[in-house]
C-alpha cells in the first residue's frame, strides 16, 4: 500500500489516540474529530464504528496518494453503523466488500452501506474523499427525498463512473460539502449538508441509469418499487421474512408487488428476502467467531436446524463448512 499524504488544509494531524483531526473553519486551533468509536460486540464479534455520540451528522476526510491504515478503516475489515460514500478523483485501488473484491477507477463514486464490511487493498495514487453519514440525514428535514440503500441491496455494482466532463463539477460540490462540514454548527448547518448529501446521491443514481447498468430498471413503476422495497429490506430483513409485510409497509397488493420484482430481477419476493438474510448470515460466518446458533438469531431464525438447512440451500454446503472454507481461503 501506497504511503499516505494527507491534505494538510483538512487533516491536519493525528491525535495521540491514533483519531484524525480536521482544522475546522478558518483554520482555527479548534479541531473536530474524524475518529469513529468502536462499538465493541464482544470478543467474537465484528467490532461496530459509530459516529461520535453527540456529534455531527456527517464527516469528511481528505485523502491523497494512498488510503490511510487507521481509524477511518481501510486496511483491515470494518463495518460501520453509518453509510460511507468514496469520491475517488484519480488513483485506482481494490475494495473488498463483504468478500467480494470491486475494481476502482475514477473519477468514480462508491457508496459502502451500514452494516456491510469491507477493506481497502492494492490502491495506487489515491486522491479522494470519505464521506461518512447517518440516517438521520437521509429521513429527516426538508430534503428527505433519497435512499442509496437500494443501491447498496443490489447484487450489481456499487460505484458508478463520472463523466470526465462532469468530474471538476462534482469536485466542486464535495468541497462545498467540505467546508461546511468544517464549519461551526448553527442554525442551518444540518440542512445544508443534508441537501448537499442528497445531490451527490441522486448524481450517483443519475450516472447508474445513464449507464445502462440495469436497463431493464430504467425510467418505470417497477424500478421505483424495487428500489423501496431493497430500502426497507435492509431496515427490517433481520425481523421479518414474510412476504406480506413487506407488500403492507410499502402499500401495495403482494402480486403487484412480487410482478415488480419479478421484472427488475428475475426473481420472487420470498427469495429475496431469504437472500438478504442468507447474506448477512454469511457476513457473520465470515468475520465473527459467533456460534451458528447466535448467527441464526441475529438473522431472525430461531430455530438452528432451520437456518442450517436454509444456509445449505442457497450456498450448497453447511454454515459451518462455509466459514472453514472462506476463512482457508482468505
Amino acid at each position: 500500500m501506497d504511503d499516505v499524504l494527507m491534505d494538510a488544509r483538512e487533516v491536519d494531524s493525528k491525535r495521540p489516540d491514533g483519531a484524525l483531526a480536521s482544522p475546522a473553519s478558518g483554520g482555527e486551533a479548534e479541531r473536530q474529530s474524524a475518529w469513529f468509536p468502536r462499538r465493541p460486540g464482544g470478543l467474537r464479534d465484528l467490532p461496530v464504528r459509530s459516529l461520535p455520540d453527540g456529534g455531527r451528522p456527517l464527516y469528511v476526510v481528505r485523502i491523497r496518494s494512498g488510503v490511510p491504515d487507521d481509524e477511518t478503516g481501510c486496511q483491515w475489515e470494518e463495518r460501520d453503523d453509518f453509510h460511507t460514500l468514496f469520491w475517488l478523483r484519480s488513483g485506482t485501488g481494490l475494495q473488498i466488500i463483504d468478500g467480494t473484491p470491486l475494481k476502482l477507477g475514477s473519477p468514480t463514486l462508491t457508496l459502502v452501506g451500514r452494516g456491510q464490511v469491507y477493506r481497502y487493498d492494492d490502491t495506487h495514487d489515491v486522491d479522494g474523499v470519505v464521506i461518512s453519514f447517518g440516517d438521520d440525514l437521509l429521513y429527516e428535514g426538508s430534503a428527505a427525498q433519497v435512499n442509496p440503500l437500494w443501491l447498496v441491496g443490489r447484487y450489481g455494482t456499487q460505484s458508478v463512473s463520472v463523466p470526465a466532463e462532469d468530474a471538476l463539477r462534482m469536485d466542486a460540490l464535495v468541497d462545498v460539502l467540505t467546508a461546511e462540514a468544517q464549519r461551526p454548527q448553527d442554525a442551518s448547518n444540518a440542512e445544508v449538508m443534508r441537501h448537499l448529501l442528497l445531490t451527490l446521491l441522486l448524481l450517483a443514481q443519475r450516472y447508474y441509469d445513464e449507464a445502462g447498468a440495469d436497463r431493464a430498471m430504467n425510467n418505470d413503476s417497477d424500478a421505483r418499487l424495487h428500489r423501496r422495497f431493497v430500502a426497507l429490506l435492509e431496515r427490517d430483513f433481520a425481523h421479518h421474512h414474510d412476504v406480506d409485510h413487506y407488500a403492507e409497509a410499502l402499500r401495495v397488493p403482494p402480486p403487484l408487488l412480487a410482478r415488480a420484482l419479478s421484472h427488475s430481477t428475475g426473481r420472487p419476493t420470498k427469495a429475496l428476502i431469504t437472500d438478504r438474510v442468507m447474506l448477512e448470515a454469511s457476513r457473520l460466518l465470515r468475520f465473527t467467531d459467533l456460534q451458528i446458533g447466535e448467527i441464526a438469531s441475529r438473522v431472525g431464525l430461531r430455530n438452528q436446524f432451520y437456518f442450517s438447512r436454509a444456509f445449505k440451500h442457497r450456498y450448497g454446503e453447511s454454515p459451518q463448512a462455509y466459514r472453514s472454507r472462506v476463512r482457508e481461503a482468505s
